[in-house]
């Protein structure tokens, strides 16, 4: 009777070793597929696909997380600090048709939309003036930057961000003005789509990081082929408050069950130059090794990438040199890349480097 009792014990010890000796292999078996996936990813032949061979951008970035992410390169990086980082308009999107997106959207909720157009106020009328400026002559007035900030929170006011989101959505869908083929939320670079894939493919984590207000971002991006969580969306900020406080402060204010969040009307912050840098650790914690951009306004993000990292990294700007298939401006994209040559940023033309920009279907009015 205890020789069985024994037995049986022994028999259930096996079992449990056998079991928890299955599980280890299956968890290092599955590791391995997850890392030479990776591995795999970093080499493809079909990386880029979208970019021409010639393409010295696409040389460098493919040799660069090659080399990031290998175990047993010297400029290996661990996969939780490789952030890259991407401006919108301009680098992943569609800069100007004719204006940017939320200069855009702000015109037609101001001027054009049956349902507000009439309670504009005399400032916010005066803002749409200056974009329907930049739209004809393409002339920025001065701080119309700052201006357009304060114009978008105040004519959005009182919107839940759901409703803001679906209010983008809705305009995102309309045709894009100065394309045949595709909507304005449709209008994504798609090289550049393919190198977020890429990245996020090889354990990336990408953000943008736009000058645009964050709402309309996060709106453009589910309008978009472009698959990013609102947690990785970063853009200029507006005020939220609770529908029923009123002007009381936040710190003598307490939510409860008969509030909803809305946009408080107020401006906060112009999300360029210096402060790309100062959100990015604000949001992310985490200098970026990679940054993705196309104007002075990110040269700032740029050169917090690549100076004083302790990882090898690298920043590419988009030359917007490319008049036939884009709206494209030489003049625009000789500066930059000058400024390339100057800073130690790699140049991305569009018209040299890549195979399409929208797709074949798509074609310029």
């Amino acid at each position: 009777m205890e020789k069985t009792k024994f037995s049986t014990n022994v028999w259930k010890l096996l079992s449990l070793i056998l079991a928890i000796a299955l599980v280890a292999v299956s968890i290092l078996y599955f590791d391995n597929i997850k890392s030479d996936k990776a591995q795999t990813a970093a080499v493809s032949e079909d990386a880029l696909s979208l970019w021409n061979d010639s393409a010295p951008a696409k040389e460098e970035l493919i040799s660069y997380v090659k080399a990031v992410t290998d175990e047993n390169s010297a400029d290996y990086i661990p996969e939780e600090d490789r952030i890259a980082v991407f401006d919108l308009d301009g680098t992943l999107a569609c800069e100007t048709d004719p204006a940017y997106f939320d200069h855009c959207i702000y015109k037609y909720r101001v001027l054009d939309d049956p349902d507000y157009k009439d309670k504009a106020s005399d400032f916010e009328k005066e803002v749409a003036a200056e974009v329907v400026q930049f739209m004809e002559t393409g002339e920025s007035a001065p701080d119309s930057m700052v201006h357009h900030g304060m114009g978008v929170a105040s004519a959005f006011a009182g919107f839940t961000p759901e409703e803001f989101n679906q209010y983008v959505v809705d305009f995102a869908n309309t045709p894009a003005p100065g394309y045949n083929g595709m909507t304005r939320g449709e209008a994504f670079y798609k090289p550049m789509l393919e190198v977020v894939d890429f990245l996020e493919d090889n354990g990336f984590t990408v953000y943008v990081v736009s000058g645009t207000d964050r709402f309309i971002v996060r709106g453009l991006v589910d309008a978009s082929p472009l698959d990013l969580p609102d947690s990785q969306l970063i853009g200029s900020d507006e005020s939220l408050v609770a529908t029923d406080q009123g002007d009381t402060d936040g710190l003598e204010y307490k939510f409860d069950d008969d509030d909803k969040l809305v946009t408080g009307g107020d401006f906060l912050i112009k999300n360029l130059d210096m402060n790309k840098v100062t959100v990015i650790q604000q949001e992310i914690g985490k200098q970026p090794v990679l940054s993705f951009g196309n104007s002075g306004s990110d040269s700032s993000m740029a050169e917090y990438a690549i100076n004083n990292n302790q990882y090898k990294a690298l920043a590419f700007m988009l030359c917007c040199d490319d008049t036939e298939r884009e709206n494209g401006n030489e003049e625009k994209a000789k500066k930059m890349a000058d400024s390339c040559a100057e800073n130690g940023w790699t140049a991305i033309s569009m018209k040299n480097d890549w195979k399409t920009i929208y797709g074949d279907n798509v074609t310029k009015k």
